[in-house]
């Protein structure tokens, strides 16, 4: 397994964590969830003390999955790829106790009544 994290810092892209959304809703989430390998995409951002920053953590069946070539359209906004990006071996995983029936579906962007048909 695979973990890859993926930041932009938006000053001067244009954008804004809050249009960033947008993007999550209307393209994004959809376009994601039918990547072959991924096993959980975690959109992240920060909108605090005058940041403003934008990014992803990637959890991946295989260091060959994370290495495919991928939707690059988040990049087309911010005007390049990713400011930092760094790519990890998983030494274990676990999943706590918890009441959501699945992982996929939740966040600031997909808060009820904004949510799409997510499959």
């Amino acid at each position: 397994m695979r973990v890859v994290i993926a930041w932009w810092d938006l000053a001067g892209t244009g954008r804004t964590v809050a249009s960033l959304r947008d993007f999550l809703r209307d393209e994004a989430v959809d376009t994601w969830s039918q990547v072959r390998g991924l096993l959980l995409k975690t959109w992240i951002s920060d909108d605090t003390d005058g940041h403003e920053r934008w990014g992803a953590v990637f959890l991946w069946e295989s260091a060959e999955a994370a290495a495919q070539e991928l939707p690059r359209r988040a990049a087309e906004l911010l005007g390049g790829p990713p400011h930092h990006l760094w790519s990890f071996d998983v030494e274990a995983t676990v999943e706590g106790v918890h009441d959501l029936a699945r992982l996929a579906g939740h966040g600031r962007a997909l808060l009820p009544g904004r949510s799409p048909d997510i499959a």
